[in-house]
């Protein structure tokens, strides 16, 4: 990796102008200095710091969206709020800030692929930074979210976990660093990225194995329970895996009850879909979502409600979604590795017919 920094780089490109005039891939930016800790945390909302694992205590300091933080450890509130469920905070060297809206991270940079592995047109990859930031080959947006970041000059970034297709590799012109080119290969709006190489880790076939192969498929099932916000993954009457969940909220976005939001209940649903990863958006322009590189996704009721994998909040065991479960991804990685269909890593996409893939029960409260 080199060590030119992005003011160093900026001067290099003779600021602004000088990019633009630069080809795609020469336009993106080296990885930052992220904090040295074998965990991190990423802050994904404003978020006040106090000086103790509770509410009642002043805030010391206010840090925003991005900000990358050493993860010393969780603890749970010295000071309950009784309207929160979620009571565990995290502590940095700045100080305590509430868990939910932090996510864990690490800072594992790769050493990049030179070129496509022979007889492949692409592969897919996974995040493994904080967070990289990509330029756009195309000079105007198509997703939404992208359309909004240009408008503001917020910076345009992926995420860690976020899995990615890269199907071209380059050299920069400028910082003599490899780039990739990410081309979503489901959802996409038909907008192309160029990051940084080091940023991404190819995923290979053997990690995406089936779990359990030889356990008879029709006797999974995937038991979400909407009361204690929990999954569990049973072969026959044994758990074999839990994790918590986020479900839908069932209110909507004016904070009325509603069930436009909300999980559908039922036992007897089945997987109908599984993709390694797929650029997820809907809703309305005031309450919608435009998410890319949402990964290991079993969908299993109506057209896109889906166990899959969430980078975007730490607040499992809360309803908050818009009705998919969202789990953290070594937990949807795992469902989706155990249930079926078996999804090859080429193309990374299955759709089975009737009478379906694992079955998924959604229940409430269960004494």
């Amino acid at each position: 990796m080199t060590s030119l920094s992005r003011r160093d780089f900026l001067k290099l490109v003779g600021g602004a102008a000088g990019m633009m005039a630069l080809r795609p891939f020469s336009r993106v930016l080296p990885l930052p200095e992220f904090p040295q800790s074998q965990r991190l945390g990423r802050l994904v909302a404003t978020l006040e710091v106090r000086a103790a694992p509770r509410v009642d205590y002043p805030v010391t300091k206010k840090l925003y969206p991005d900000t990358i933080l050493p993860w010393l450890r969780e603890v749970t509130a010295q000071s309950q709020d009784i309207y929160v469920i979620n009571q565990r905070w995290v502590e940095t060297p700045e100080g305590f800030i509430y868990s939910p809206y932090v996510q864990p991270v690490e800072n594992r940079p790769n050493q990049p692929l030179t070129q496509i592995p022979a007889g492949m047109n692409g592969f897919w990859a996974e995040v493994t930074v904080p967070y990289v930031d990509f330029t756009l080959e195309n000079a105007n947006p198509g997703s939404p979210s992208l359309k909004n970041l240009k408008e503001f000059n917020y910076p345009m970034r992926l995420y860690y976990s976020q899995v990615m297709w890269v199907d071209q590799i380059k050299t920069s012109e400028v910082t003599g660093n490899i780039v990739y080119r990410i081309n979503e290969r489901y959802g996409s709006y038909g907008d192309i990225f160029w990051a940084e190489g080091s940023a991404f880790r190819p995923i290979t076939a053997e990690e995406i194995a089936p779990i359990s192969p030889d356990f008879d498929p029709d006797n999974k099932r995937v038991v979400a329970n909407l009361t204690y916000q929990t999954l569990s993954c049973m072969e026959g009457d044994r758990e074999v895996y839990f994790c918590r969940m986020s479900s839908g909220m069932k209110i909507n976005a004016a904070g009325e009850k509603s069930d436009t939001w909300s999980t559908p209940v039922g036992n007897g649903q089945r997987t109908w879909r599984k993709m390694i990863s797929v650029h997820m958006a809907g809703g309305t322009v005031d309450a919608g979502w435009d998410t890319p590189g949402v990964s290991w996704c079993n969908f299993f009721a109506g057209s896109g409600v889906a166990i899959h994998s969430t980078f975007w909040h730490n607040n499992f065991g809360t309803a908050r979604s818009h009705g998919c479960l969202n789990v953290r991804p070594e937990d949807a990685k795992w469902i989706f590795r155990w249930s079926s269909p078996t999804v090859p890593i080429e193309p990374g996409d299955v759709t089975v017919g009737m009478p379906g893939g694992t079955q998924v029960d959604v229940v409430e409260r269960s004494y």
